[in-house]
């Protein structure tokens, strides 16, 4: 039965293999050349991913994490990429994912571009329109192809959206939570916090400017109000809106005559 059997898990051997010493010395020398070397040179560091993403694959393949007396593979990338062991897996997957697009086209395009492209060819995988995509990611900013992508992968238009920093004290974090989480109690849990956020700054324009002239600023954070309450609700608002006008009308009737 052992003759019979195999010795391999999606391709990946369970056995070691015969180390090659020579080759692991020199591609794990590489691998800390690369990463010595993006430390101090951040603006050039996009287009050596490719070769990174190759060496860390075969290191995978060969086990060349063995010269360095580990266990396996992971703690090979916890020693080399502490903290971002995720950032070295996005690599390997470049390089496996995208073996069609020549390698000088990937290193122009940029690794962030070269990690949404592997989004679309996992999604369509033998249909993955190459030439085409590669066209895009060089063509477009970077915010703007990964809405592409997000279109693409969701058959939905999404709105482009930004990470916005800013520093809260912690005696701040309390007020700050509960508003967000109150926000979402009247809105809905299914809101973004970003949204409840949104929905928290509409309010304080619309109280802010009844005490100046600011009157588009409060027409606007209105309608971003009502737009966030359900269809049923806004009809019966249309008719609170209707029946006051009636009567704004009926007492001005009533005082011109």
């Amino acid at each position: 039965m052992i003759g019979l059997t195999t010795l391999t898990t999606n391709g990946r051997p369970l056995v070691a293999s015969k180390l090659n010493r020579r080759r692991a010395l020199f591609v794990l020398a590489k691998i800390d050349e690369i990463l010595d070397w993006e430390k101090t040179i951040e603006r050039e560091r996009d287009t050596r991913f490719v070769d990174l993403g190759r060496y860390l694959c075969e290191v995978r393949s060969g086990q060349y994490w063995r010269l360095d007396n580990l266990n396996s593979f992971d703690e090979f990338l916890e020693k080399r990429f502490p903290g971002s062991r995720r950032k070295a897996y996005y690599l390997m997957t470049i390089h496996e994912q995208l073996p069609r697009i020549p390698k000088l086209h990937l290193k122009q395009v940029g690794w962030s571009k070269a990690t949404e492209l592997v989004k679309v060819a996992r999604r369509d995988g033998q249909q993955f329109d190459c030439a085409t995509w590669l066209h895009r990611a060089q063509q477009l900013p970077k915010e703007e192809f990964k809405h592409a992508v997000e279109k693409h992968l969701t058959g939905k238009e999404t709105e482009p959206w930004e990470i916005l920093y800013f520093k809260a004290y912690k005696s701040q974090l309390a007020v700050i939570e509960q508003a967000l989480e109150t926000a979402a109690l009247m809105l809905g849990t299914d809101k973004s916090r970003g949204y409840c956020l949104e929905m928290i700054c509409a309010d304080f324009l619309a109280g802010a400017s009844l005490e100046t002239d600011h009157e588009n600023a409060l027409f606007l954070a209105l309608a971003r109000l009502i737009g966030a309450i359900p269809a049923a609700q806004r009809l019966q608002l249309v008719d609170i809106v209707r029946n006051g006008l009636e009567l704004i009308q009926t007492e001005v009737t009533a005082t011109q005559t």
